[in-house]
């Protein structure tokens, strides 16, 4: 390996490793009782170095954004397969489900802990990328919701409503059970993730003709 390979890849590592120090300092402290210093302090370098990879704390929150929005968009890429709407609609629900519960983390960072959205507004266009992904699964969502209307498979005819109904419930669902609200209903683990596919094929059997 020459000297620039090696470089790149210290500096790929070093990225990642202010990643992972951040993400778990936003869950376990939150997002405004975290600073760029405690970082530094965690992963034992200068607040200096951590700037020379994030302009400020913001973009390092959205840098965390991409990471998991990266991981969901790979999982959706098979469902370009699926030539029947109504079941992609299913089977992207399915996957929404599914990376919550494998990425528990990185879900509460991007759907539930309250981010500074004003950065949107002063990242630089490689920051803004992270907000991009996040567009992308939207509109693959939109899309596959249009062509189900287009087919007449669901009662829905408005594909903003769709979209946000299916969006809700998923994220409704994995939410309460991410931050452990389901444990009222006294049953165990298996049984409440049974639950969350369950509902999600209830309520599109309700909007299916």
């Amino acid at each position: 390996m020459g000297v620039a390979e090696r470089k790149e890849r210290e500096k790929q590592e070093m990225r990642e490793t202010i990643l992972a120090a951040a993400t778990q300092m936003f869950l376990e402290e939150g997002y405004d009782k975290t600073s760029i210093r405690a970082i530094a302090d965690k992963i034992e370098y200068s607040p200096g170095t951590i700037y020379l990879y994030f302009k400020d704390k913001d973009e390092l929150f959205y840098a965390i954004h991409a990471q998991g929005f990266v991981i969901m968009l790979a999982k959706m890429e098979k469902l370009k397969k699926i030539a029947d709407p109504l079941a992609r609609l299913k089977e992207l629900g399915r996957i929404y489900i599914q990376f919550a519960l494998d990425n528990p983390e990185y879900y509460d960072l991007m759907f539930i802990m309250r981010g500074p959205m004003k950065a949107l507004e002063t990242l630089d266009g490689s920051g803004m990328e992270c907000w991009s992904y996040g567009e992308s699964t939207h509109e693959f969502l939109k899309l596959t919701v249009q062509e189900c209307i287009d087919k007449n498979l669901v009662t829905i005819t408005d594909v903003q409503v769709g979209a946000m109904t299916m969006w809700s419930l998923v994220h409704g669902m994995v939410s309460l059970h991410i931050r452990q609200r389901l444990s009222i209903m006294n049953e165990d683990e298996k049984t409440l993730k049974k639950l969350l596919f369950k509902g999600l094929d209830q309520m599109l059997n309700a909007i299916s003709k």
